[in-house]
């Protein structure tokens, strides 16, 4: 199991602080980068690198940063999909075709 590194910093008058060079080398950040705050029911404070790009979705974005946060904290939550939901989801759109690369029309979009 990898090592734990635990570090400070202090606020000023003013509520900021310097995030700590360990910190912003664990999580790539730069001048300008956005830091994402992660607040649990305990009480405890994840603190990660904002990944925000042109074009994202910004709701679909935190949902995958959720998922991804989520899987990484609970790997054991993880389960196989049931056989009998993939065989009726099958039997509900199986041999049908879809371009993922398609222009929608304007009634699907």
């Amino acid at each position: 199991m990898p090592a734990t590194l635990e570090v400070e910093s202090t606020l000023t008058d003013r509520y900021q602080t310097t995030v700590p060079e360990t910190v912003r080398r664990a999580l790539r950040l730069g001048k300008r980068d956005r830091i994402h705050y992660t607040i649990r029911p305990g009480g405890e404070v994840v603190l990660t690198r904002a990944e925000v790009s042109d074009g994202d979705d910004p709701v679909l974005s935190q949902f995958l940063g959720f998922l991804a946060r989520d899987i990484a904290t609970h790997p054991e939550r993880l389960q196989a999909v049931d056989a009998g939901l993939v065989q009726r989801l099958h039997s509900l759109v199986g041999g049908t075709d879809v371009d993922l690369d398609a222009t929608l029309s304007a009634d699907d979009e």
